[in-house]
């Protein structure tokens, strides 16, 4: 089975030059835990979760909504590619500890992976247990 047939489509994104507090409102809007963060031709620079807002700008006591997203996010980014087997972006969670994978095609952000949608899916539901696992107990195959 392929990314593109799990992955949650049309994920929410914001752009680097948005206010921290906008990003804030839209993880509580959408209740997700993280946004990919995308340049305007759709490409991936970054990534920005509520804990990223909480670390970086909250504590380090900036204003929100002064402070662009490009200044808090993530940039490291790992990806998986909307033709890569689902068995492989399960090892990539894995081996990388993270939860969630934006999915490209060309290039593009054309969609979210997450532990939700494996465990959702009665073909992957042990895999997804199992990468949950080595990521909460800090397991990695790097």
């Amino acid at each position: 089975m392929k990314v593109r047939e799990l992955m949650t489509p049309r994920a929410i994104r914001i752009g680097p030059e948005e206010p921290t507090a906008v990003a804030a409102r839209m993880l509580s809007r959408y209740n997700v835990g993280a946004l990919p963060v995308c340049r305007e031709d759709g490409r991936i620079c970054g990534m920005i979760t509520d804990r990223d807002i909480v670390l970086r700008c909250v504590a380090a006591n900036r204003d929100p909504e002064k402070v662009p997203v490009r200044h808090v996010m993530t940039g490291r980014v790992v990806t998986v590619d909307a033709d890569m087997d689902v068995e492989d972006a399960i090892a990539r969670m894995s081996r990388e500890q993270v939860r969630r994978l934006p999915v490209e095609d060309r290039g593009k952000l054309c969609g979210m992976l997450t532990l939700g949608d494996l465990a959702n899916s009665p073909k992957f539901t042990m895999e997804a247990a199992g990468a949950l696992g080595q990521i909460c107990t800090g397991i990695s195959n790097r």
